[in-house]
């Protein structure tokens, strides 16, 4: 191969379009995954075109964890290989632990678990096979740590994809792919409510240290430094990126209700 291959999931918007047209500009080829919004994912594919490389838009639905991966399976194979896989899809959802229904539960965990696993482990297997290593970055939150008030299924969710990213990084360091995550406080994104052309500076957070929520394409620079080729000693690291909000030990619930 003449250049590196990276595939995003959620890479329609927020964190996933940032990353890809990070890596656009890195010099990889890019998957662009998405669920529903195809006329976005065209729109990512275009910047990462405008930035000289390639770009494949696909489907990939994470409730439907087999088709998921069947679909990661198959943008590598028209990719021609995969270097680097962000498993960033996931939805953000909150219900009180007593009102929390079975099937919102086993939904939640679906799309933010179960599916990024099936994910992870097709891009794992694709990697195995060419014999040339690989990187893969599972996005998961503050919350894969910090628990939130309503965030029952998701903190579960956050927490054991944590906790799936030091076991693929275990297992599969033999292999020379390295598996790491990045965990992203609040984040001035559409799916939190925030346009794209608002940026992150005029937003106040005075429960934030820094002050504000972070940028999309802030989140997307760490995901590039861990596919960096003078990363690779890094695997089985969780990677906080939340504007020193972690480091406060109280913060008020109305403050911390849309962190991420």
């Amino acid at each position: 191969m003449t250049s590196r291959v990276a595939i995003v999931t959620g890479a329609s918007s927020g964190i996933g379009k940032a990353t890809a047209v990070y890596l656009a500009e890195q010099g990889f080829d890019v998957g662009v995954g998405y669920r529903i919004n195809k006329a976005s994912a065209e729109e990512v594919a275009a910047l990462v075109q405008a930035a000289g490389r390639r770009a494949i838009p696909f489907p990939l639905d994470q409730r439907e964890p087999a088709a998921a991966a069947a679909a990661v399976s198959q943008a590598a194979e028209q990719l021609g290989g995969l270097d680097a896989f962000v498993n960033n899809a996931a939805v953000n959802r909150r219900s009180n632990f007593l009102d929390e229904t079975l099937d919102g539960w086993t939904e939640l965990l679906t799309v933010d678990l179960t599916g990024p696993f099936a994910c992870a482990q097709a891009a794992a297997r694709a990697m195995v096979a060419q014999g040339r290593g690989g990187r893969i970055v599972n996005v998961t939150s503050v919350h894969d740590a910090v628990p939130i008030r309503g965030g029952s299924a998701y903190c579960a969710a956050k927490g054991g994809l944590l906790q799936l990213t030091r076991v693929m990084a275990l297992e599969l360091a033999g292999h020379g792919i390295s598996v790491n995550a990045v965990s992203p406080g609040e984040t001035a994104t559409p799916m939190n409510g925030v346009p794209d052309d608002v940026d992150a500076a005029g937003i106040d957070r005075p429960a934030i240290p820094a002050g504000r929520p972070g940028r999309a394409r802030e989140v997307a620079a760490l995901v590039a430094h861990l596919l960096h080729p003078d990363a690779g000693y890094i695997t089985g690291a969780a990677l906080t990126i939340d504007g020193g909000l972690t480091l406060m030990s109280a913060i008020p619930n109305q403050e911390y209700a849309n962190v991420l």
